[in-house]
C-alpha cells in the first residue's frame, strides 16, 4: 500500500544514496549470516553468566521467568521484523521512530539503543575476562578487557563482510555448543551416563521446592531475565547491509525467536535439573557461569573447560555484534542532524570509522571501572536493562503506529498485530517496575534514567531545529527491494 506525500509540492528531491567512503553502507551479508548477528548478540552473556542472578532470586521457578522473557522478547523481535521487511534501512528501528513517532522518537530512540550497545559490548567483554580466570584466576580483569577489546574493534574495522563471516563463525560454535549442552543435558538428567546415574528432576523441588522464594519472585527476575534477551532487535539494525533484505530479514526474524525461546527454556531446565539453587547461588557461583559449574560439578571437568571455551567465544560473539549495532546506530544519527555530521564518513570498505571509534567508549568505561572494582558486571547490567526496555517500548509503540498508518506486511507480521504489541508493552512496564523493586538495581537504574533527562535536554536545546527525517534511506531500501512501498512521514508541528 503506498501513500503520496501530504504537501507534494513543499517535497524536497530525495538525495542519491552515497557510496562506499562517501558514507554509504555496502549490501553484502546473506540471511544466513543476519541470523548469526541476531543470534550473535542475544546468546551471549545474559544466558551463560547473567542466568546465575537470575537462579539467585527465583530458584528453579526462573525457567518460568525465562519462558515469558521469551513471549515478550518473540512479540519485540517479530514487530521490529515486520518493519524491517518493509522498510531495510539504516537505522532499523530507529529510522520507523522517526518515521511514525516524529524526530523526538527517533532521537531517543537510537541514541538509547546506542548507549545499549555500548554498554553491552563492554559487558560482554567483561565476561570475557571473567571466563579467563577459569584458566588463569590471577588474571587481572582489565587485562582480558584490553586484549579482546581491541580483536573486536580490528574485526569491525575490517570490512562489514569479513564481519559477517566471523560473526557467523563464532554465533555458529555457540548455537551448536548450546544444542549440544541441551542435548547431553538431557541425557544426563533422564538417562545418566555410563559413569553418572540419571539425575532425573527432584532437584526442581528440593529444598524451598520449585518456587522457593514464592510466587513474586518470578516477576522480580524478570528485571535480569530480560538482560539477556538484548540483541533481539539487531535484525532490525544490520537490515541497511542485507543482499536480499527482505527474505533475510523474514528468514533471520522467524529463526532469532523461535531457537532463542528453545534454548533459553531448555538450557535452565538443564541446570536446574543438575544443580540444586542453593549450589548455584553460591557467591562463588556469581562470578563463575551456572553453565561450566554444571559440567563440573557432575564430575566431567574435561567438559567443564570445553563449555567455559565456548561461552567465551559466546560473549566474544555478542560484544563484537553489539559494537557493529552501535556503529551502525551512530552513522545512522549523523545523517538526521541528531548528531555530529563527520561521523557519516566511511572507509572504501563501507566502515563508518569515526562511528566505530565513537562507539568504542563502552570498552574504555569498562577498562576504567575494572580497575576499581570486580563487581563490574552486575553494574552495566543494571543500567543496560532499564535503556533496553525503553528502547523496546519505543519499537512497540512505533510498531503500533506503523500498522495503523499502513497495515501489516505481506512477506512477515506478528501475529496479533496492534494487540499484541499492547501485551508487549505491558510486559515491559512490569519488568521496568521490577528493576527498581531490587535495591541492587535502583542506583544504575537511576544513573539509566539520568541519561534519558540529558537525551531530553540536548534534543529540545541543540537538536530540534535541525532534526530531519533521512529519506534517502528509505530510498535506497526501496530500490534495494524493488517491492517496499514509500510512505509519507507524518508532518513535523513547528
Amino acid at each position: 500500500m503506498s501513500h503520496a506525500p501530504e504537501n507534494p509540492g513543499a517535497a524536497a528531491p530525495t538525495p542519491a544514496e552515497p557510496a562506499p567512503g562517501q558514507g554509504g553502507l555496502t549490501r553484502s551479508l546473506s540471511h544466513e549470516q543476519m541470523t548469526m548477528i541476531a543470534l550473535g548478540s542475544a546468546l551471549g552473556t545474559g544466558l551463560f553468566l547473567g542466568s546465575g542472578a537470575a537462579i539467585a532470586i527465583a530458584g528453579p521457578a526462573v525457567i518460568v521467568s525465562y519462558a515469558i522473557g521469551s513471549l515478550i522478547a518473540a512479540i519485540i523481535a517479530s514487530a521490529a521484523g515486520e518493519m524491517a521487511v518493509r522498510f531495510p534501512v539504516r537505522g532499523g528501528f530507529g529510522s520507523m521512530a522517526a518515521r511514525y513517532l516524529g524526530p523526538f522518537g527517533g532521537f531517543i530512540s537510537r541514541w538509547s539503543y546506542w548507549a545499549t550497545t555500548v554498554l553491552v559490548a563492554g559487558a560482554e567483554l567483561v565476561a570475557v575476562a571473567t571466563y579467563l580466570k577459569f584458566w588463569w584466576p590471577e588474571l587481572p580483569l582489565w587485562v582480558g578487557i584490553v586484549v579482546f577489546g581491541a580483536i573486536v574493534l580490528g574485526l569491525n574495522a575490517f570490512s562489514v563482510k569479513s564481519f559477517g563471516s566471523v560473526e557467523f563463525i563464532l554465533s555458529g560454535i555457540k548455537v551448536l555448543a548450546v544444542i549440544a549442552f541441551i542435548i547431553i543435558g538431557l541425557i544426563i538428567v533422564f538417562f545418566g551416563l555410563p559413569s553418572h546415574p540419571a539425575e532425573g528432576l527432584h532437584r526442581l523441588t528440593e529444598g524451598g521446592g520449585f518456587l522457593p522464594n514464592g510466587p513474586a519472585s518470578i516477576w522480580l527476575a524478570m528485571a535480569v531475565v530480560m538482560f539477556s534477551f538484548g540483541g533481539i532487535e539487531l535484525v532490525s539494525i544490520s537490515a541497511a547491509e542485507a543482499k536480499d533484505p527482505v527474505r533475510s530479514v523474514r528468514s533471520a526474524a522467524k529463526a532469532t525467536v523461535w531457537r532463542l525461546s528453545t534454548f533459553y527454556v531448555l538450557s535452565l531446565f538443564v541446570v536446574m535439573c543438575l544443580m540444586s539453587s542453593e549450589t548455584l547461588t553460591q557467591e562463588e557461583g556469581l562470578s563463575s557461569s551456572p553453565f561450566v559449574r554444571v559440567f563440573s560439578d557432575v564430575g566431567i571437568p574435561a567438559a567443564a573447560a570445553v563449555i567455559n571455551f565456548i561461552v567465551l567465544v559466546a560473549a566474544l560473539s555478542a560484544a563484537n555484534a553489539n559494537v557493529y549495532a552501535g556503529t551502525r546506530l551512530m552513522h545512522s544519527l549523523s545523517y538526521e542532524g541528531m548528531a555530529p555530521r563527520r561521523l557519516r564518513a566511511t572507509t572504501a570498505r563501507g566502515i563508518p570509522a569515526g562511528a566505530l571509534a565513537v562507539s568504542s567508549l563502552g570498552i574504555l568505561l569498562v577498562v576504567v571501572l575494572a580497575l576499581f572494582t570486580e563487581s563490574v558486571f552486575q553494574i552495566m547490567m543494571s543500567m543496560i536493562t532499564t535503556l533496553v526496555l525503553v528502547v523496546w517500548g519505543l519499537i512497540l509503540v512505533s510498531y503500533i503506529s506503523y500498522r495503523r498508518r499502513d497495515g501489516a506486511a505481506d512477506q512477515f507480521r506478528l501475529l496479533g498485530g496492534s494487540a499484541m504489541a499492547g501485551v508487549g508493552i505491558l510486559g515491559l512496564v512490569a519488568v521496568f517496575v521490577a528493576v527498581f523493586s531490587s535495591a541492587t538495581m535502583v542506583v544504575p537504574g537511576l544513573v539509566a534514567v539520568a541519561f534519558f533527562a540529558v537525551l531530553v535536554v540536548v534534543y529540545f536545546a541543540a537538536v530540534r531545529h535541525h532534526a530531519q527525517l533521512d529519506e534517502s534511506a528509505f530510498q535506497e531500501a526501496h530500490d534495494a527491494t524493488g517491492a517496499v512501498p514509500t510512505v509519507a512521514p507524518p508532518q513535523r508541528r513547528r
